[in-house]
């Protein structure tokens, strides 16, 4: 009796709701949801097949790339964006080590961890472009507001996960050191960083590698580099400059990402 029973069962993976009904209920009000937001966009067909037109020139022209033209613009936008890379990427790693350590929940006070979490919070509340148009605003056009966007966003990222692999060190290591009379820097120096330190070096090469593509879009509002050349060539209609920008950034991207997997094949 036993074993026919076995066989006649089959396994279900359990529902997070059980009933039925309020399933569906469920179901038909997303379903209602989902198709009142598409009416509520306008969404213009005439529109999509003006766009699908103008998409056709651009890739006619994608494939024609000018890098004679714009030649000297798009080299001084790159210029412009990989030192905005370069210095907002350690800037950011600089700020963002003390927040790291201040963040860590296992090595920090309580007062000095929350204040840190919160300027980490505040840093990934908000979007590059967001950042850049207040810096913009604030200080004007150009690099420099492109800089303080990048290293502002950068001390967030860099400074949240650091403190994660902080709380995830082997904390024997630290007691081990802490045993010799070892003081706090010392600590720091020879039971933590040590652990830390691969991971460490990998996120900062990948966000250098973010901030790179994130010079382009801020450049769109004002923020400096390659971006402000990309929005001009896009503003005049030369897909075949834009094109040529294009490519030079992907091109520099496929290099970073090249470097980034040397490093990490390094670091292991």
């Amino acid at each position: 009796m036993l074993t026919e029973r076995s066989e006649n069962y089959s396994w279900q993976r359990p529902h997070l709701i059980k009933s039925k009904n309020k399933r569906i209920i469920i179901y038909f009000l997303v379903l209602a949801y989902l198709i009142f937001t598409f009416i509520s966009l306008e969404i213009d067909p005439q529109r999509i097949l003006l766009g699908l037109s103008r998409s056709q020139k651009y890739f006619a022209d994608f494939f024609r790339p000018d890098f004679i033209s714009r030649g000297e613009s798009i080299m001084d936008g790159i210029i412009e964006s990989l030192t905005m890379t370069y210095v907002a990427t350690i800037f950011g790693i600089i700020i963002s080590i003390p927040f790291a350590f201040g963040a860590a929940e296992n090595i920090s006070p309580k007062p000095i961890y929350f204040l840190s979490r919160a300027v980490i919070v505040i840093s990934r509340s908000f979007q590059e472009v967001v950042i850049a148009i207040f810096f913009v605003v604030v200080i004007g056009f150009g690099p420099m507001a492109g800089v303080l966007t990048l290293t502002f966003s950068s001390i967030g990222f860099l400074a949240k996960l650091l403190a994660e692999e902080i709380e995830d060190i082997d904390w024997s290591q630290v007691e081990a050191v802490k045993a010799t009379g070892a003081s706090w820097p010392q600590l720091m120096t020879y039971a933590i960083l040590p652990q830390i330190l691969p991971r460490f070096i990998g996120l900062a090469v990948y966000r250098l590698d973010i901030n790179f593509r994130a010079s382009a879009v801020i450049g769109v509002v004002g923020a400096g580099g390659i971006g402000t050349t990309l929005n001009a060539a896009f503003d005049r209609y030369e897909f075949d400059s834009a094109s040529a920008i294009l490519i030079v950034m992907i091109a520099i991207v496929l290099l970073g990402e090249l470097f980034s997997s040397f490093i990490r094949k390094k670091l292991k």
